[in-house]
């Protein structure tokens, strides 16, 4: 079912509806549901997810700024979780490119509720030039077991993931880690070996991650 726009403000699609992203069935537990603000028709857009530190630094907030553009300007849509950080200078970034340039963030609270509070402009914004996705019914507020759910569709919606600084125990760990069961590309940006922002990255490299230095590598890989 879904709910008419009219009577809601937000649109639900079910498991099952033609609206329903198809990429989402790779997932062995597809959401029952999708609450959805925003266009609904970039659903279908090809997406590639921009993940990383909540703490980054000045660099890794510039190489999030750098890649979302650069991948919006070849025609991706920019995924990410409205997270601080990385998330946030991914989803800004592309929003600064104007009206045509789209991205979405999938968040761990109810479509009616944003976490962090801080990120409410610009969740307004996305809303406005992409989409804001949640499973989650209306009223569910954050909690630490939503996070994880919340990064598994963001990697079945992504063609690829890119990791921007991530420590060793980062949430962004898992969001690759389920793109890669999913066979979905994963991409680190290396960085300082005496930095922990960094160790994730490293590890997920180790781990066979392709590393990018440039967006280039993401679009080759993906056949942009």
């Amino acid at each position: 079912m879904q709910i008419s726009r009219a009577l809601n403000p937000f649109t639900r699609i079910d498991h099952g509806s033609p609206l329903y992203p198809p990429r989402l069935y790779d997932l062995y537990d597809p959401p029952e549901s999708l609450y959805i603000d925003g266009d609904i028709s970039l659903l279908k857009m090809p997406m590639i997810a921009i993940v990383g530190s909540r703490s980054a630094s000045l660099e890794g907030l510039k190489n999030a700024a750098l890649f979302a553009q650069a991948l919006s300007n070849a025609g991706a849509l920019i995924l990410s979780g409205l997270a601080k950080g990385v998330d946030s200078a991914a989803h800004q970034a592309t929003i600064k490119l104007g009206p045509r340039h789209r991205t979405a963030a999938v968040l761990g609270t109810g479509i009616d509720l944003v976490y962090p509070r801080q990120n409410i402009p610009l969740s307004q914004a996305i809303s406005r030039q992409g989409l804001l996705v949640s499973e989650l019914p209306l009223g569910v507020g954050p909690q630490a077991r939503h996070f994880p759910r919340r990064n598994r569709i963001i990697a079945a919606l992504a063609l690829g993931v890119v990791v921007i600084e991530a420590a060793e125990r980062s949430g962004s760990l898992i969001t690759a880690r389920l793109a890669a069961d999913l066979g979905r590309e994963v991409f680190a940006l290396p960085g300082s070996i005496h930095s922990a922002n960094s160790a994730g990255c490293h590890r997920l490299i180790q781990q066979g991650a392709k590393l990018a230095f440039k967006p280039d590598d993401v679009l080759e890989e993906l056949h942009f």
